[in-house]
C-alpha cells in the first residue's frame, strides 16, 4: 500500500491504548479499504507483552442489527480487556465545503466517502482527506458497570446484549472523535431506538401499562416499536447540511445574507446547550422562522437542533427529508393512548438527558399583529413531561426573538384580518410564496433571551406552572425584541396619521423616540447609527418599494407619509416594538384621568387606580409582569422626567397636566388607540344586542368587522388598523371577563369609559402634535374645544 507522508505520520503513531490489558480493536469498517488500513495500522505497532483482537463492525448506520458474533466471542477470552474503537474517517475538499451538497450527492445517498472502488486513489491523490479516528478506550469491567446502571441487566448473563451495548458505546466515542475534525454541527443522537427499547424505566412502564390494560407484554412492547420508530428523527451528516443550505436559500432570497445578532450572546447560548438540558423557543412573525435558528446555529458549529412537526408531514418525500434535517413527527391527538405518551416522554427525556437541544416556536402560530400572540402550551408540556420522566435537572429554556425589517407575510396579515379568507396551503402555494420573497426586505436580526431555568421540572399535571413558564419566556422575548428601523418609522408616521411628515420631522421623531430608548436599554437594530439622518432616503426606499409609506415630492417640501389603505401593514411593524410603550402609555392616559377629576379624591389613589384599570382592560393584548413589579415600573416611567412626580400631583390634580406636557416623546395615542377602538366597536354591538337573543364569538367578530368598517366610513375610528379579527377577538375575551356578555347590565357604563379613554388619546395624539410645533388649524380647534 502506497501511502503519502501525510498519511504516514498518522500510521507512525500507535493506536493502541496505555495499560496491561489486552486489547480489543473494535474497528468501524464496512469496506476492504478501511479494513485493511486500519489492520496495517495496528499491525505496524506490535507488543509481545499485550495481546489483542480485532473486531469489525458497521457502526456508521444506526438502523441495521449489529452482527457482534465476533465481539462475544473476543469478549469471552478476554473478559479484562480495554476496548479500543478506530475508523477511518473521509473528510472533505475545500471545493465540496464551499459549494455544499450536490444532485449526485443525492444520488448516491449522501454519502460522504469516497465509492469503493475509488477509496485508493483517493487517498493516494489526496492523502489529506484521510485521517485515522481513535475513540476514547473503555475497560470492559466499566463497561459492564454502565450496562447494568442503564438496563438492569447482567453482562456475564446478557453476553449479547451487553457486546451491543459496548458496539453502541464505540460509535458514540469514535462520532466524538470524529467532531473534532468536522465540527460540532454534526453532533447527532445515535441508536436511539435501541437504547429506549433497553432502558430499564422504560421497558417497567410498559409492563405497568400492559398489566392495568390486560395485554400482553409481548403487544405493548410491539405497539411501543411501531411509535418511536415513528417519532425518532435520524439526522444525518449530509442531510443537515442539505437542511442549512435550503435554510440559507429561502433566507436570502430577500434578507441580508448575514443574519444579525450579538456574537457574545451566541457564545453564552453555547456554553448553555453544551452544560444543560435545553430548548430555544423563538417568536414566530413567518413562515420563515424556522429557517433562523437552524441556520445560525449551524454557521457557528452548534449541534442542530431538533424540531416539531405534525404526524401528517411524515408523507413521501418531504417526511424523508424532515426526519433527516432533526424532525420530530408527533400525532395531534394521543391523550388516552399511554403507550404513546410514554414512548414520547422517553424519547424527550432521551434527548434533553443526552444535551441535544429542540427548538419550536412558543406561539404556536404566527402573529398576525406583529405583538406577540399568547403562548401556546402544547409542546413545551411535551418537552417538560419528557425531562420530568427522565429526572433532568436545571433545564433551560432560552427565549430567542427573530425580528425582520421587513414581512412579506404582512400583507396576507392585513388581508386575513380584514375578513378575506386565508388561501389554502398547496404545492403551488409554496411555489408562489418562496417567489414571493425574491424581493429586498432588509436584515433578520436574532437575539437572545436570559434562560428561564428550572432546577426540575414542574410535575406534568402542574399546569399554573407550565403556563408561568411561558409567560417568563414571552416576557424575556419581548426584552430582547430590538427596535428596527421600519418599526420606529411607522411608529412615528403612525402617531401623526393620517398626516405626513417632511424629512427633517421624520429624522426628529425617530431620533427623539430612539433617545427615549435607548434611555430604557431598548435594543437598537444597527441602521441606528450616529449618521442615520445622513441616509434617511436610502432607509425608507424598501418601504417605499413596499407600497407602505408614500413619497410626495411635488410641494415646496418633500413629505412622507402612510400610504392609503396601508395603516394596518405599518401597524403591524409598530406593534412589534410597541410593549415597550406600554408603562409610559398607561401612565400619561392615568394622568390625564386625573387631570379632568372634579371631585375631591385622593390624586394618588385615582392615579393608581386607572393605572390598575387599564392593565386588567388590555390584559389579553399584553404580557405584564405581577402588578406591584408593573406599578413600580410606572413610577420609575414618570421619575425619569418628573422625578417629583408623586408629591406634585399629591399637592392637586391640575398638577397632571404639567406633568404630561414634561414627557417626551408621547406615546399613549402610537400604543393603544386601534385596542381602544376595536374594544369599543365591540361594546356597542353588545349595547345594540337585545337581551334575549344569544351571541356567540364568531357572530360577534362578524357584526364587529361589518360595523368597524361604518365606524371607519363615518371616521368615528381613526384607521383601518382598528379593523381586525384578532382585535375583536380580545374584545369578546376582555367583555367577556367582565361578564358583559350575558349581562346587559355595566354595558353601557363600559361602553361610555371607552369613549372617555379614546378622548383621552386623541386629547395625548394634540399634545404630540403640539410638541412638534406643527398644529394646525383643526388641532387648535381641537384643543379650545
Amino acid at each position: 500500500m502506497r501511502l503519502q507522508a501525510a498519511l504516514q505520520a498518522q500510521l507512525d503513531v500507535s493506536p493502541s491504548p496505555d495499560g496491561q490489558h489486552p486489547v480489543i480493536f473494535l474497528l468501524d469498517a464496512d469496506r476492504r479499504f478501511d479494513r485493511n488500513l486500519l489492520t496495517h495500522w495496528i499491525n505496524a505497532h506490535p507488543d509481545p507483552d499485550r495481546e489483542h483482537v480485532i473486531v469489525c463492525l458497521d457502526l456508521r448506520d444506526d438502523r441495521n442489527p449489529l452482527a457482534v458474533e465476533a465481539l462475544i466471542d473476543a469478549l469471552q477470552r478476554h473478559p479484562q480487556a480495554c476496548v479500543a474503537p478506530l475508523r477511518l474517517s473521509w473528510l472533505q475538499t475545500d471545493h465540496a465545503k464551499k459549494s455544499g451538497p450536490r444532485l449526485r450527492d443525492v444520488l448516491r445517498g449522501g454519502e460522504r466517502r469516497p465509492p469503493s472502488w475509488l477509496c485508493d486513489r483517493v487517498a493516494r491523490l489526496n492523502p489529506e482527506r484521510v485521517h485515522l479516528t481513535v475513540g476514547e478506550p473503555g475497560a470492559t469491567l466499566d463497561l459492564a458497570d454502565r450496562f447494568l446502571a442503564k438496563t438492569g441487566l447482567s453482562a456475564e448473563t446478557q453476553r449479547e446484549e451487553f457486546a451491543v451495548f459496548i458496539a453502541r458505546q464505540a460509535a458514540v466515542v469514535l462520532d466524538i472523535a470524529e467532531r473534532q475534525l468536522i465540527g460540532g454541527r454534526y453532533k447527532v443522537p445515535r441508536y436511539v431506538h435501541q437504547s429506549i427499547r433497553s432502558n430499564r424505566a422504560f421497558k417497567l412502564g410498559l409492563r405497568t401499562i400492559a398489566n392495568e390494560a390486560q395485554r400482553s407484554s409481548k403487544e405493548v412492547r410491539s405497539e411501543a416499536n411501531v411509535y418511536l420508530k415513528e417519532m425518532i428523527s435520524i439526522p444525518t451528516r449530509f442531510w443537515l447540511d442539505v437542511w442549512a443550505k435550503l435554510c440559507e436559500v429561502c433566507l436570502g432570497l430577500g434578507y441580508d445574507k448575514a443574519l444579525q445578532y450579538d456574537p457574545a450572546d451566541l457564545e453564552r447560548v453555547r456554553k448553555i446547550v453544551r452544560q444543560y438540558p435545553s430548548a430555544l423557543l423563538w417568536t414566530h412573525k413567518t413562515y420563515i422562522d424556522g429557517f433562523v435558528v437552524p441556520k445560525i446555529l449551524f454557521d457557528n458549529n452548534f449541534p442542530m437542533p431538533h424540531f416539531f412537526g405534525g404526524a401528517n408531514l411524515n408523507i413521501p418525500i418531504l417526511g424523508f427529508f424532515l426526519r433527516r434535517a432533526g424532525g420530530i413527527f408527533i400525532r395531534r391527538s394521543f391523550q388516552d393512548n399511554e403507550v404513546y405518551k410514554l414512548s414520547l416522554k422517553q424519547y424527550i427525556g432521551y434527548l434533553m438527558e443526552k444535551r441535544f437541544p429542540m427548538t419550536w416556536s412558543f406561539e404556536g402560530t404566527r402573529s398576525r399583529l406583529g405583538k406577540l400572540m399568547p403562548p401556546k402550551y402544547g409542546l413545551l408540556k411535551y418537552v417538560l413531561e419528557g425531562a420530568h420522566h427522565a429526572g433532568s435537572q436545571d433545564i433551560h429554556i432560552i427565549p430567542v426573538s427573530v425580528s425582520y425589517d421587513l414581512v412579506r407575510d404582512a400583507e396576507e396579515y392585513a388581508r386575513e384580518q380584514s375578513g378575506t379568507p386565508k388561501a389554502p396551503e398547496s404545492v403551488g402555494w409554496m411555489v408562489r410564496y418562496i417567489k414571493s420573497l425574491a424581493r429586498p426586505m432588509g436584515r433578520i436580526h436574532v437575539d437572545f433571551g436570559e434562560p428561564v431555568r428550572l432546577d426540575r421540572a414542574p410535575d406534568p399535571n402542574d399546569q399554573l406552572a407550565i403556563s408561568k413558564i411561558a409567560f417568563q419566556v414571552a416576557v424575556e422575548a419581548n426584552r430582547v425584541t430590538p427596535a428596527t428601523f421600519p418599526a420606529v418609522v411607522s411608529t412615528a408616521l403612525l402617531g401623526a396619521f393620517p398626516r405626513a411628515l417632511t424629512e427633517p420631522e421624520i429624522i426628529r421623531e425617530v431620533s427623539t423616540m430612539t433617545q427615549w430608548a435607548t434611555g430604557r436599554g431598548v435594543r437598537l437594530s444597527p441602521d441606528f447609527n450616529l449618521n442615520f439622518a445622513d441616509d434617511m432616503a436610502g432607509l425608507l426606499a424598501n418601504m417605499i418599494k413596499e407600497g407602505i409609506i408614500t413619497r410626495f415630492e411635488g410641494g415646496p417640501e418633500t413629505v412622507y407619509g402612510i400610504a392609503e389603505g396601508q395603516a394596518p401593514i405599518a401597524s403591524f411593524y409598530r406593534n412589534t416594538i410597541v410593549h415597550f410603550f406600554l408603562t409610559r402609555a398607561v401612565a400619561e392616559l392615568a394622568l390625564l384621568a386625573v387631570s379632568e377629576q372634579r371631585h375631591p379624591v385622593t390624586t394618588l389613589d385615582h392615579f393608581w387606580a386607572e393605572v390598575r384599570e387599564l392593565r386588567d382592560l388590555f390584559k389579553f393584548e399584553f404580557f405584564y409582569p405581577d402588578t406591584q413589579e408593573f406599578e413600580q415600573q410606572i413610577d420609575a416611567e414618570l421619575c425619569r422626567d418628573e422625578p417629583r412626580w408623586q408629591s406634585l400631583l399629591s399637592e392637586r390634580p391640575d398638577n397632571a397636566r404639567l406633568i404630561i406636557n414634561r414627557l417626551s416623546p408621547k406615546l399613549g395615542h402610537v400604543a393603544l388607540t386601534i385596542f381602544a377602538e376595536a374594544y369599543s366597536v365591540g361594546t356597542d354591538i353588545l349595547l345594540r344586542q337585545p337581551d334575549d337573543e344569544p351571541l356567540d364569538e364568531a357572530v360577534f367578530i362578524d357584526r364587529c368587522m361589518s360595523y368597524g368598517r361604518q365606524a371607519y366610513l363615518q371616521r368615528r375610528i381613526s384607521s383601518e388598523a382598528s379593523i381586525g379579527k384578532l382585535l375583536y377577538g380580545n374584545a369578546w375575551k376582555m367583555l367577556s371577563s367582565r361578564g358583559l356578555i350575558d349581562q346587559p347590565e355595566g354595558r353601557s357604563r363600559q361602553a361610555e369609559a371607552l369613549n372617555q379613554l379614546i378622548r383621552r388619546l386623541e386629547v395625548i395624539r394634540a399634545l404630540s402634535i403640539a410638541d412638534r410645533g406643527a398644529s394646525t388649524l383643526r388641532d387648535v380647534a381641537r384643543e379650545t374645544l
